[in-house]
Formats: structure tokens, sequence, C-alpha cells
């Protein structure tokens, strides 16, 4: 197993051009300092445009022009890369909301809980997807995928940890409003502390969201942490890190059920 892990983050907008978001994933995914995994934010493939639009006519197979391009960059950039999309689903007027996986691991995950909150309605315009947890392995590390709204429910986070999950990534675009940058901080630390494991959230930036993607480290450390604006982070995990807060907060072990 790999000691440390090398994440990127890009807190990057999706245009709500296609082409645009494709033509913008050599220069994302091709990591100057060799990352192992580089996130980009949910819907990166194209933006949802405004409350309630109809994406399905930007829905694409996984292997379609958006799933090709990011596995063409990855591969070329010798790392795996993770991006949103909308996928074609049997609903032809409802998407799945997907991350997809590219370049040393291939997978996929349609998002589970969708965003029927806050005044919003993501089901009217979205299929959920089936309820299995999707864990990846990235360069010796299980990672987690999850997606926006899915943060909110403890109970996916901790399916992830018991498939083996040492780092929870959060591809989002989090829509802004009162207590919303305060609610996404804590939720990312609560997940990490209470699973002992490092959470990654990447948001689209503001002021359409909320931004302030960052690293939490499983003893609630903040590890790297962006503002609201278009931003890069970089982030080293380490293995030790992990095994510590695990020694420290046995809280796993002294489940009871």
């Amino acid at each position: 197993m790999a000691d440390r892990l090398r994440l990127r983050l890009l807190q990057w907008a999706g245009d709500l051009d296609p082409a645009v978001n494709r033509d913008r994933l050599p220069e994302a995914v091709g990591d100057p300092h060799g990352a192992d995994l580089v996130v980009l934010p949910e819907a990166f493939a194209r933006d949802f445009g405004e409350a309630g639009s109809d994406v399905s006519a930007h829905a694409e197979a996984p292997d379609g022009p958006f799933g090709s391009a990011l596995q063409d960059a990855a591969g070329r950039a010798g790392t795996t890369a993770v991006a949103g999309m909308f996928e074609s689903s049997p609903d032809p007027d409802r998407p799945f909301n997907t991350l997809l996986v590219r370049g040393g691991v291939r997978a996929s995950y349609r998002k589970i809980h969708l965003y029927d909150s806050f005044g919003y309605r993501e089901s009217d315009r979205i299929s959920g997807g089936a309820l299995d947890p999707v864990v990846v392995d990235v360069a010796g590390w299980r990672v987690g995928l999850m997606t926006c709204y899915d943060l909110r429910f403890p109970e996916l986070a901790r399916r992830l940890v018991d498939d083996g999950a040492e780092l929870l990534v959060v591809p989002a675009a989090w829509l802004p409003g009162p207590r919303k940058v305060g609610h996404w901080q804590m939720l990312l630390a609560a997940r990490a502390v209470e699973n002992t494991v490092y959470v990654a959230g990447v948001g689209q930036p503001g002021p359409r969201y909320c931004g302030h993607s960052r690293v939490v480290d499983p003893l609630g450390d903040v590890v790297a942490d962006a503002g609201e604006g278009p931003a890069v982070l970089e982030a080293g995990l380490d293995r030790a890190r992990l095994q510590e807060a695990r020694s420290v907060n046995p809280s796993l072990a002294n489940r009871r059920l």
C-alpha cells in the first residue's frame, strides 16, 4: 500500500457549452506535480443552468464525448480523474447525475440522494441511482464516492467506510444561501471525524455556487482550503495520519449496533 496519496482538487465552473468543458480537461488533469487523483466538481461536463432547467439534452453515455475526453486526458497524464456529468438513463427526460472515474481506474457513481431541499427539486429533472456505494482503488488507497447532497446523509459515508474507504471525495455544485457555507464545512468535518477518514469536498465556485472546497483529515484538521472563487488545491494524504486517528479515536471499533 502507498503511504501517501497526492490529491488535486479543481474548484472550476462547468460551462453551459459541453465543448468548452471537454477542452479544459487536459489542463485540469495534466497535473505538473504528478497527482495520483484529480477531482473536478459535480456537473462539470455541463452545468445545471438555471434552477429547474431541463438537462436531458446534455445527457451522454459514460463513454460518450465527455467520458472519452476524460479518459484521454487522465491516461496521458498517468493519473486517475473524477468529474461529474449527466448520464443517459432509462427515463429520457431524467438522466442520472453521475461521477465518472477514468484513467488509472474506470468506474462510475450515480448520485443517490437528489437535492429536494431548500426550495429546489432535483428529482424533477434527475433520476436517482441504485442504492449501492462505490469504492475504488487509487494508487493503493480506497476511495469512496459521494455527490453534493449525499454529504448530508451519514449512512452513506459509513457504508463507504465499511467497504474500506480511507478517503471520501465529494464533488459538488453546492448552492449558496443563508448558512450554506457553514453547513458544507461542518458536514465535511463531521463525515471525516465520525468515520476517521480523509474527506475532500470540491465545489463549483461562486457566485453561482458556494466554492469553499477543502480537504479535512481524519481528526478534523483542515489540510487545504479554498475561498469562493476559482481555485486549485493540492494536498498530500498520509496513511500514518489515518492510522493515528483510528488509534486515538477508535470509534469504528467501538461501535455497538
